[in-house]
């Protein structure tokens, strides 16, 4: 089975139909959440998602449950506040409800725990360096943890003979060989920021046991373009150019 592993699509359609269309046909998609925030496409993201047969799995992230109305917005920054009050008056009642049925607590599919942010805290949580991840791999018990939230493609391997922990950021396109235990992270589809701009995902092979990260362009000028014409902070236009 290979399924097709996305994040953080944050509203941004183009983005989403990109990677999509460079992935090809999948037996399944699993998406780790934060379907909206920031972008100029919450509806139709949401939509998109929706016509997907084989999207087997879809989590809740932060922005989700924010959107939701059930996460105060005193916890995020002022730009991001303003993009989801606007996300939350735009949002259909039918897209609110997809939102709505989707689980916050982690998921397991095979050898794999997903989550949005960490198996600790499966929507809040950042795992940034490799002593929070230590104290993840404590909180799930399959070979692999799916994660987005961070906007990193990476992943933490525990070395189960050492007892150490790596930071792994592997080169667009290589084929990793899973070696349990690993945290892997595909990067944001919507809004990278690891300093590539391009669209991020990964393909996962749970036959062959392999990774494969890949990135895609897309046409971000349109979507700063339509960030800027909702009236959406500019700061969210001007990041999707850097992947910051």
């Amino acid at each position: 089975m290979r399924a097709l592993v996305i994040s953080d699509i944050h509203a941004n359609l183009s983005a989403l139909e990109a990677v999509l269309k460079d992935a090809g046909e999948m037996d399944e998609i699993w998406c780790l959440g934060d379907v909206v925030g920031y972008g100029p496409n919450p509806n139709e993201v949401v939509e998109r998602l929706r016509s997907l047969p084989n999207l087997a799995c879809c989590m809740l992230g932060n922005h989700d449950v924010a959107v939701l109305g059930e996460m105060n917005f005193a916890v995020f920054n002022t730009e991001a506040r303003k993009s989801l009050v606007w996300q939350q008056e735009a949002i259909t009642a039918d897209n609110l409800e997809f939102l709505r049925g989707l689980p916050q607590d982690t998921q397991v599919r095979g050898q794999v725990t997903l989550a949005h942010g960490s198996p600790r805290d499966p929507v809040w949580e950042y795992i940034l360096n490799t002593l929070i991840a230590r104290l993840n791999f404590e909180a799930f018990e399959t070979s692999y943890c799916f994660v987005g939230h961070s906007h990193i493609q990476c992943y933490f391997q525990l070395d189960l003979v050492s007892d150490r922990i790596s930071l792994e950021v592997p080169a667009v396109n290589q084929l990793v060989r899973l070696t349990p235990r690993a945290i892997l992270n595909p990067g944001s589809v919507g809004q990278p920021r690891d300093r590539d701009a391009r669209a991020s995902y990964a393909i996962y092979d749970d036959v062959a046991e392999t990774w494969e990260p890949r990135r895609v362009a897309y046409d971000i000028a349109a979507v700063q373009k339509l960030i800027r014409a909702a009236g959406l902070p500019d700061k969210h236009a001007a990041r999707l150019a850097e992947g910051w």
